[in-house]
């Protein structure tokens, strides 16, 4: 299938580059470009992109504001939204996250993380530049953070595995070969989770497994 991407930021060379760049992917399609928050709210409403690509600063509207009104709760199928920056502040990732993000990148990532974290998204995985990621981790344990509240149906064995696993940072293929299961079996396992806990996405089970125990202690 089609990846179909937006991509909005208010430098007309980024969405450049970031249109070559993805559409030399066979399976990626750049659907529209938005220079402003509006702009890229109004085209991801109107298109129903699979992934948005999501500058922070934009005029009108910030990245943020943006990604919290795709997120709502009255959005049946929301896109998902991955944030791309060069500014490297926790508070922008925290935010992002919260506001519904399943991946945060900084701009000099690199083009190869760029791609993974479309197809992440678009396969419902997360994506968080390296360099972030158990900073945000640990700050969202020690606040509370934004993950999910205590599953009302308490996780089997095998669940809690794959959860703490993916909490400190194992893709869905790294669980299967580590459990020796199938990785449709993984994906079966994730989804049982994020419906126990009324997840949104992978960060917010990887939040609650920190804030739970299960993870960082390696």
């Amino acid at each position: 299938m089609t990846i179909r991407v937006l991509i909005a930021d208010d430098q007309a060379m980024v969405r450049t580059g970031f249109r070559l760049l993805l559409q030399q992917e066979p399976d990626i399609e750049v659907v529209a470009e938005a220079a402003d928050g509006p702009e890229a709210l109004e085209a991801a409403v109107r298109l129903s992109p699979d992934v948005c690509l999501l500058d922070v600063r934009m005029p009108g509207m910030d990245g943020l504001e943006v990604t919290r009104r795709l997120n709502g709760p009255e959005v049946i199928d929301p896109p998902r939204v991955v944030i791309v920056t060069t500014f490297n502040q926790d508070e922008y990732v925290y935010r992002a996250l919260q506001n519904g993000a399943c991946g945060f990148l900084l701009k000099d990532a690199g083009p190869a993380l760029l791609i993974t974290a479309v197809r992440a998204a678009a396969a419902g995985d997360a994506l968080i530049s390296p360099s972030v990621t158990v900073r945000l981790l640990e700050r969202m344990a020690s606040t509370g953070g934004s993950g999910a509240p205590a599953p009302d149906e308490p996780l089997t064995d095998r669940e809690t595995e794959v959860v703490r696993l993916m909490a400190d940072g194992a893709t869905n293929q790294e669980i299967a070969e580590t459990l020796f299961v199938s990785l449709s079996t993984v994906k079966s396992h994730l989804s049982n989770v994020q419906a126990k806990l009324g997840a949104r996405n992978r960060v917010e089970i990887a939040a609650w497994a920190w804030r739970s125990g299960l993870a960082g202690d390696s």
